[in-house]
């Protein structure tokens, strides 16, 4: 059950104060949130750069990043507090596309393989992504749904040369698992809004979308 955030703009933004915000949220949840985080951005070429930590993320210096016109954050609550190491901090890349998740699923039945479930589930989305990301995605929560006992939540972001590509579905805790985005001088998406700022829209539940 952890929190997303991805950050795009058309001009460079500082990616420090996102950062701060993004920690702020991570802290205050009402599910722990502290075991380790990790974030990608991308360089003026297009290359992206990764940084994982085993530490909760308000605990780190998130004043070392620089600007960039593209992040994505993650804070890791591990499934059951087990496999708390940083290879399992998220996001994770296969090279193409970066990839954050957020959620419980039990008696899931996918082949797939993965350290951890959300390593899983992006492998199994990977499989049938040929060049069409939002249709892939579709494809796998579609089936991800139909071979799992029970989904608490399912919150994916997947971000790509071909754009931002959301999946949100829950059947419990709807103000915990609802994701929300602002659009403004860039696109904002996050696990919930900044802290006393307006004009946030809420993702609706059991959707695909792209940006």
């Amino acid at each position: 059950m952890c929190r997303l955030l991805t950050v795009k703009s058309e001009t460079p933004f500082a990616i420090g104060p996102h950062l701060e915000k993004f920690a702020h949220i991570a802290k205050n949840s009402k599910e722990f949130q502290g075991h380790g985080w990790g974030c990608a951005f991308q360089h003026p070429a297009g290359q992206w750069q990764f940084y994982r930590n085993i530490k909760p993320v308000w605990e780190d210096d998130l004043d070392r990043f620089g600007e960039t016109r593209l992040l994505v954050a993650h804070a890791r609550s591990a499934f059951e507090d087990k496999d708390i190491i940083v290879e399992n901090n998220m996001p994770f890349c296969d090279g193409r596309t970066v990839f954050i998740f957020n959620g419980e699923l039990r008696g899931v039945k996918i082949r797939a393989e993965g350290r951890i479930g959300a390593e899983k589930i992006f492998n199994t989305i990977r499989r049938f992504d040929k060049g069409d990301t939002q249709q892939a995605l579709t494809k796998a929560v579609a089936i991800i749904k139909k071979r799992t006992r029970h989904i608490r939540g399912m919150n994916i972001i997947m971000v790509n040369e071909t754009g931002i590509f959301v999946s949100s579905y829950f059947t419990e805790d709807e103000s915990y698992f609802t994701m929300s985005y602002r659009k403004g001088s860039g696109l904002i998406i996050c696990s919930d809004p900044y802290p006393s700022e307006d004009n946030w829209q809420n993702i609706a539940n059991d959707s695909v979308r792209k940006w």
